[in-house]
């Protein structure tokens, strides 16, 4: 016989409406992942650049971070499934659009940039529309395991993307976005037959003050502020995954096959540990469980920059992957309970923003500190940086610290 922990995440997978969001998302994040390789690889093939490649992220985060406070609104006044569908509609445009130019042969480097936008424009809506719409189609009580069992499927998509657009590349350059293209229909046709069981419905008028309403709850909220702001410092310091092409090489002098190894360690990690996660949830503690999680990772960081076996390297970063995935979903679902529902649309696009700018800054920051210091030591100043980022906010934020129970 089945516990009952086993039993209740196995309900989630029963009922329709978060069946029908994982799904879609799962085939979304797909999609993005699949495009990190056939965009980059197909960038350089074309123009032989770095500078052009390092120009992939800029140009997807900038729409990003001007759209994003429009986004949250956008996400608290329509109907957030339909939002999402909209956003898929357009992405899987954008595929349609690289694949056909790759089929002709006349696709250029404008061209691709200019369908990278389109993503990044789409992506700052899709984001905060979703990560509201979870409360919605999780059953009552069942948000932290639904928030697990979501994380596990974008880590399929990270561990599998990848590989999925790299083969398909091999066939054939139009191949990768063909998939997308596919895959970002079947998203829209999904997320259109969710019924959210929690709909809201909005009727006031957009204006200024309500625009950036949710960056003020935040800024009022203690507890929020220092969850938020934790990811974002905590992520700033520790992105070591950055550096992972100069670890393979020239530290660990294992070859390419270690790069890819240690690019799926942390996914394969996380996707453990969410696993774990939906079967037996944190029940008590849970700000001070959040607290350790981060030290986790700031910890098998300095383990991984301190490291000079293959073997020891990619246990680390798999730590670094389950750690953060504690940390991801507590957040998650602490930020999701205490925001009224008709306000998680912009205090999602703040977390988004914020999500987003740490990801990106943290690989600059490494990048550079890497670059006056050397490799290793960036990453154990990123690590050791985590761990005193961590302890400083469980002063800074008490009441973050004493939270007990995800209610």
């Amino acid at each position: 016989m089945s516990s009952q922990p086993a039993a209740e995440a196995a309900s989630l997978f029963r009922h329709p409406p978060f069946l029908l969001f994982n799904f879609s998302r799962g085939f979304s994040e797909f999609s993005y992942q699949i495009a990190t390789v056939a965009v980059g690889w197909q960038i350089y093939d074309l123009t032989s650049s770095a500078f052009y490649l390092g120009l992939v992220g800029l140009v997807q985060f900038i729409p990003s971070a001007l759209l994003v406070f429009v986004a949250g609104h956008a996400a608290d006044r329509f109907d957030r499934r339909r939002v999402i569908q909209l956003c898929q509609l357009l992405e899987g445009a954008a595929a349609a659009f690289l694949a056909w130019g790759s089929i002709a042969g006349s696709l250029t480097i404008a061209e691709i940039f200019a369908a990278l936008a389109v993503f990044g424009i789409a992506s700052a809506f899709e984001g905060p529309a979703s990560s509201a719409l979870l409360p919605a189609v999780a059953p009552e009580g069942m948000l932290q395991r639904a928030t697990a069992i979501a994380t596990g499927t974008w880590q399929v998509a990270a561990i599998g993307g990848p590989v999925l657009g790299g083969l398909a590349y091999a066939f054939s350059p139009a191949a990768p976005y063909a998939v997308m293209t596919a895959f970002w229909l079947a998203a829209s046709l999904l997320s259109g037959a969710i019924h959210a069981e929690r709909p809201i419905v909005v009727a006031e008028p957009p204006t200024f003050s309500k625009l950036f309403a949710g960056l003020k709850f935040v800024r009022d909220n203690p507890a929020i502020l220092g969850t938020i702001s934790l990811d974002l410092f905590a992520v700033l310091l520790g992105g070591a995954t950055a550096l992972l092409p100069i670890y393979a090489r020239d530290i660990l002098d294992a070859g390419p096959w270690a790069l890819g190894t240690m690019r799926a360690a942390p996914a394969v990690g996380a996707l453990l540990m969410a696993a774990v996660l939906a079967h037996h949830p944190i029940k008590r503690k849970v700000g001070v469980r959040m607290f350790q999680a981060v030290i986790a990772f700031g910890l098998a960081t300095v383990l991984f920059a301190l490291s000079r076996e293959i073997w020891l390297s990619i246990l680390a970063l798999a730590a670094m992957g389950a750690a953060d995935t504690i940390s991801v979903v507590i957040r998650f679902s602490l930020v999701q309970l205490a925001t009224p529902d008709e306000m998680r649309g912009r205090v999602g696009a703040v977390n988004y923003l914020f999500i987003n700018a740490s990801n990106q800054l943290g690989e600059f920051e490494s990048g550079m500190t890497a670059a006056l210091l050397g490799a290793m030591p960036a990453a154990l100043l990123g690590g050791l940086g985590t761990i005193a980022v961590a302890l400083l906010w469980m002063k800074l934020f008490p009441t973050l610290r004493r939270v007990e129970r995800l209610e």
